[in-house]
């Protein structure tokens, strides 16, 4: 059975809530059926000292949202055409999230937070949603397990503008499980 994460969920640390996301289904309802996607990838941005996080310059009215309650969705536009999404994580008047940057849907991956939001219709209407109800745009947990060591942790991805915290293994992804790979026969 399938359960909505709540808004609890999404108030503990962010480098915690982005590590837990793998695993997780983001679910959006387009024209009144729900296409669910396992979470496959993520980033951490964790904020105001964090310089890859859209906060560290302040509070904009573009980030505001990140200065709000946590789970409600931060939805922006980069480079003019690409939408990403985001989850509001910690508590209000701290502005972090997680960038939700690759699913899986019925074994497609979909790889790439622009192309995420192409393939479920998310685009700037959705910012400032709240996530943790079950209406346009939500995560459930689907009960699956995932092992800690299928978790693997990276450098996040294009923002070496941020110096030292460019290197922060806040990307998390979730590796191919070694007990389902084909083996080799034995000779």
């Amino acid at each position: 059975m399938s359960k909505v994460l709540s808004q609890q969920y999404f108030s503990r640390p962010t480098v915690q809530v982005a590590r837990s996301l793998i695993g997780k289904y983001l679910v959006r309802s387009i024209d009144g059926r729900a296409v669910a996607g396992k979470i496959i990838e993520v980033e951490a941005y964790v904020g105001p000292r964090d310089k890859a996080c859209h906060a560290s310059k302040g509070r904009t009215r573009r980030t505001d949202v990140m200065f709000g309650s946590s789970g409600m969705a931060y939805v922006y536009l980069i480079y003019g055409m690409y939408h990403c999404l985001n989850v509001v994580t910690e508590r209000e008047e701290f502005p972090a999230a997680v960038l939700i940057r690759a699913i899986e849907i019925d074994g497609v991956l979909i790889d790439g937070p622009g192309r995420l939001c192409r393939a479920l219709h998310i685009d700037r209407r959705l910012n400032r949603i709240d996530l943790t109800t079950r209406e346009s745009l939500w995560f459930e947990d689907r009960g699956g397990r995932i092992l800690r060591r299928q978790v693997a942790a990276f450098p996040r991805v294009g923002v070496d503008y941020a110096g030292v915290w460019a290197t922060k293994p806040w990307r998390f992804r979730l590796q191919p499980d070694v007990n389902t790979r084909p083996r080799k026969p034995r000779e």
